[in-house]
């Protein structure tokens, strides 16, 4: 088997977890020469960003042709020394190398008619808790609340909840109405749900404001707070690390495994977030998980994109032992629930081993990407 055909493929969509947002990626389909098909990923967000990957994953198009698609390190490889000169510390050569990548452990497994989480060297977790991942939108509080509580009756065992974001919740700009949600939630939710708070991309904390909100946070028992400074503050982060005891998340705007290096390095993160259809596949995530499960931290896989970013997710979770959960999105949507013909979901708030070789064990439907397929695309 040999790789015949590389696809980039843009499609937008509404997201009803982002307050119904039009939300973009750039999917990678590539064809071998026997007729299989493996799919990746690049949760691109933006329009520009979206026909930007097009372009590169087409312009790499002739080092992976013609490739065993099993040799999926030495095709990385391959693609990060090309893009030596635009891709040199991350950006949108790392989104293609994402999508390609993550099609191409697909495509080796179904090759090898092994799952991708064979290809890992298998699970070293027989199960793992699975939590919401949302965004904050309403105005009132306790419907905030009360809407957490019906998600967990699901069986999720726990919400993450993100501030700054689309809607009317307002949080992260008021002290005080920050700390009564966070309240409400823990009295909604009882005392054994877990609680994670991600400051969004919106919320400019100073540290003075991260530390005092943290504290406040600290006695709702929160799990721990995610990018309070952002992306990269490692003074800041050290000076929250000092007068908190809230474990602090970030590395989700990380490209390369040099970049999440230097950010362990800090010693400030105790939860790296890495999303393989940003931080270049699963060969990336890899990567990166072995350096964190080394320094003894946490990797979160973030996966709020399609079920394919999420099957590559999952598989990868459950072959380091540096991951403790999975993340859903609590509102079904086309990309998760549309996309494939069997939905990826937990089970009573747990997920199990991917078991469905080969591949990443998930069934694309031609149909639906053609649906929202962008038009510029055509």
């Amino acid at each position: 088997m040999k790789v015949a055909r590389v696809e980039a493929i843009p499609v937008s969509y509404p997201e009803p977890n982002d307050f119904g947002a039009t939300r973009y990626l750039c999917l990678v389909r590539i064809t071998s020469t026997d007729g299989a098909v493996g799919w990746g990923e690049a949760i691109t967000q933006f329009p520009e960003a979206t026909l930007a990957t097009k372009a590169i994953v087409e312009g790499m198009t002739d080092l992976v042709v013609g490739r065993d698609p099993t040799q999926t390190g030495a095709i990385w490889r391959a693609l990060k020394e090309h893009a030596w000169w635009y891709g040199h510390g991350g950006g949108i050569a790392s989104y293609a190398i994402a999508g390609i990548d993550i099609a191409l452990w697909d495509l080796a497994g179904k090759a090898l008619d092994r799952s991708v989480l064979d290809l890992l060297g298998g699970p070293v977790h027989e199960r793992l808790p699975a939590i919401a991942s949302c965004h904050a939108s309403r105005e009132s509080i306790d419907e905030m609340a009360d809407e957490a509580k019906g998600w967990l009756a699901t069986g999720l065992q726990g919400v993450k909840v993100g501030f700054g974001k689309r809607g009317n919740a307002r949080l992260g700009y008021e002290h005080d109405r920050d700390v009564a949600y966070v309240r409400a939630l823990r009295s909604t939710l009882g005392a054994d749900a877990r609680i994670m708070i991600d400051i969004g991309n919106a919320v400019r904390w100073d540290v003075a404001t991260a530390v005092r909100r943290t504290r406040a946070f600290e006695g709702y028992a929160i799990e721990w707070i995610e990018e309070p400074l952002g992306g990269w503050d490692p003074e800041g982060y050290a000076t929250l690390r000092a007068k908190t005891e809230t474990l602090i998340a970030y590395g989700e705007r990380e490209w390369t495994v040099e970049g999440f290096e230097r950010i362990l390095s800090t010693g400030t993160v105790d939860v790296v977030g890495v999303d393989p259809a940003r931080a270049e596949g699963l060969t990336g995530f890899r990567r990166v998980a072995e350096r964190v499960e080394a320094r003894r931290r946490q990797v979160n896989a973030h996966a709020w994109s399609s079920a394919i970013c999420t099957a590559a997710s999952v598989a990868a979770s459950f072959s380091t032992p540096a991951a403790k959960l999975i993340e859903f999105k609590p509102l079904d949507n086309p990309m998760q629930h549309e996309l494939v013909t069997v939905p990826i979901r937990h089970d009573r708030g747990w997920v199990r081993p991917p078991t469905r070789a080969p591949g990443l064990g998930i069934e694309v439907r031609e149909d639906v990407v053609a649906r929202y397929r962008m038009d510029s695309a055509s």
